[in-house]
């Protein structure tokens, strides 16, 4: 993990573990949570820019933010959560283009009444541009967004796992509900090629809302 300022990494690691073991006092301990940051800063240092100045500069963001959802899956597994709600695994190949767009439209329609997670099995560095203009264009901000694998913990804490292509390569848990989404992958297409993808999703995603019995706004 890169410092900032005077910061050394071990001091980000240091207080990025306080703040969710204070938030998730609840669910894991102490060494818990400084294993899953270091684990989650590992999982995604591999697949960093490491000539993207902008993407080193929120491996610290990115670090908890995926330790977060790591630890909120935990907790909806084993029943801790305050306020239970239906979460949903999108999973793609590079986590940059197709489950990006789905978790944008899930959190646009569903607003908090449902989670989403998303990964891929081969995660690129940056999201697809194309992506993110296309989505933009409907009003929905992904550009936040980094592409990041899936884990054991986000699997298992999904009431759902939707996959996009990712083949064999996606995670098979005995028990666990799948549904696959036979979509072209925007990779390397022009914008006015990815606006039907986007729109599609969009539509399978409100079906899977209503289906859920989630109300979309």
């Amino acid at each position: 993990m890169s410092a900032s300022g005077n910061t050394t990494a071990s001091e980000e690691f240091d207080r990025i573990a306080e703040r969710l073991a204070t938030e998730f006092a609840h669910v894991a301990d102490m060494e818990t949570v400084e294993e899953l940051v270091k684990t989650s800063y590992d999982l995604l240092a591999g697949h960093f820019d490491s000539t993207d100045a902008t993407t080193l500069e929120h491996a610290p963001d990115y670090t908890e933010r995926f330790a977060r959802d790591r630890l909120l899956a935990l907790a909806k597994r084993e029943g801790k959560l305050a306020q239970p709600c239906p979460a949903v695994l999108f999973l793609c190949v590079r986590n940059a283009g197709r489950s990006q767009m789905a978790g944008g439209w899930f959190r646009h329609f569903a607003t908090n009444r449902a989670v989403a997670w998303s990964g891929g099995s081969d995660p690129g560095s940056a999201l697809d541009p194309n992506a993110v203009a296309a989505m933009a264009e409907v009003g929905i901000d992904i550009s936040d967004g980094y592409p990041k694998p899936w884990t054991d913990e986000i699997v298992r804490g999904s009431d759902l796992v939707v996959t996009m292509g990712c083949g064999d390569a996606c995670p098979v848990v005995p028990g666990q509900r799948y549904e696959d989404w036979a979509l072209p992958d925007p990779a390397g297409h022009p914008i006015d090629e990815v606006r039907p993808i986007r729109d599609e999703i969009g539509r399978r995603v409100r079906d899977l809302l209503d289906r859920m019995g989630v109300e979309a706004d």
